[in-house]
């Protein structure tokens, strides 16, 4: 499929150099030297005027909740969707996708993070929403859980023609391409979906590998990588295939010899990455969609990259309802000690979680819903 439109002021998408490597993560034509990104540096990254969240697919949407005010952040519910038939509604699936879109000056980008876990919610929601792809600057993928990939193909199929034509996809490592599966208790495993490269060459989305930090845009950064520096262990998931056959699967060089002799083997998720904005006067805005490397590893790689210590507001998937009841209090007694503004859970987060976030910080917590939009900053 050839994309139906020339280049245009949004073609150039700025980025910077990694950690003291000069790497272009935009089209070569982009203009300028884009960021220099240094660790422990507070002008690593772009101090932005305004960040809005949108969810486009989350686990759940309650339509009898209003918008609201907390503190400093706008609340926009979607509410009941009041077609004259009543035949369409927000669609909820298990799996998470955003839309963001940053403001810094006269500048605005336009991110979706993750694409929920089919077409349906994907393609449905983002109508129902009157979210323009034709304005989507970039595609970032956090890791290779086809609840969070599901709708990135028909996406493609559907409105690539339409958007920017030289459109990225950043992923965190190697392991997003990866054969992934569920096991049950007897051996028994069940596909768990792969990524094909072939199926984004198709589309023409240029594939940026952002396993180091990186400025995206010129407003949004990728942690990149993220280190396991805390109590937090990879909780229980699926396992992953090392390797590559009938045309997809994972480069097995990007591994181990021991993780390629094993072949398939629990998975770590190497290459999850979770997506930040610094937002001026705020502090940091951290987008975490599972957090399978642990939510406060995520908050610490965030601050030590960006040089902000300051937490504004921590959203997304925190991967803790698997987690026994002890490990949970524990990150919620160390996120109360970090001090975040405010706490969004969602996704595969758990209940337990949101009720001890609900008795130990009642004044950060935030619920959200498939359509809720959080604004950020003035």
């Amino acid at each position: 499929m050839e994309p139906g439109r020339g280049v245009t002021r949004r073609d150039f998408i700025r980025a910077g150099s990694v950690l003291g490597t000069t790497v272009v993560l935009g089209s070569s034509r982009a203009r300028g030297l884009g960021h220099w990104f240094t660790t422990g540096s507070t002008s690593a990254v772009p101090a932005i005027d305004r960040v809005a969240v949108r969810v486009v697919v989350d686990n759940a949407q309650d339509a009898l909740q209003r918008s609201t005010r907390v503190g400093n952040v706008e609340v926009e519910r979607v509410g009941m969707i009041m077609e004259p038939d009543l035949g369409r509604q927000v669609v909820s699936q298990f799996g998470l996708g955003y839309h963001v879109e940053s403001r810094r000056g006269d500048e605005t980008r336009n991110l979706l993070i993750d694409f929920g876990p089919t077409a349906e919610s994907e393609l449905e929601n983002l109508d129902l929403f009157k979210i323009d792809t034709a304005a989507v600057d970039a595609l970032i993928l956090s890791h290779g859980h086809f609840d969070h990939f599901g709708g990135l193909v028909p996406l493609l199929e559907r409105d690539r023609a339409k958007m920017r034509r030289d459109l990225p996809l950043y992923v965190g490592g190697e392991d997003t391409f990866c054969y992934r599966w569920f096991e049950r208790p007897n051996g028994e495993r069940t596909s768990a979906g792969v990524v094909t490269r072939n199926s984004l060459e198709t589309a023409h989305v240029r594939v940026v590998m952002a396993g180091e930090p990186a400025v995206i845009g010129g407003q949004a950064f990728t942690t990149g990588a993220i280190p396991r520096n805390s109590f937090e262990q990879v909780l229980p998931s699926t396992k992953v295939e090392i390797g590559v056959r009938d045309g997809a699967g994972c480069d097995a060089s990007h591994f181990t010899s021991e993780e390629r002799a094993g072949k398939i083997v629990y998975d770590r998720f190497p290459g999850e990455h979770a997506t930040c904005f610094n937002v001026k006067d705020r502090g940091l805005v951290i987008l975490s969609s599972c957090s399978h490397c642990g939510i406060i590893n995520t908050i610490r790689q965030a601050q030590a990259v960006s040089g902000v210590a300051k937490v504004h507001a921590v959203l997304g998937g925190f991967h803790l309802s698997v987690a026994p009841q002890d490990y949970v209090a524990q990150t919620v007694a160390t996120l109360k000690d970090i001090d975040p503004d405010y706490v969004i859970p969602m996704h595969c987060t758990g209940a337990a979680f949101t009720w001890m976030v609900r008795d130990a910080m009642p004044d950060k917590l935030i619920m959200s819903y498939t359509g809720t939009r959080f604004v950020f900053g003035g």
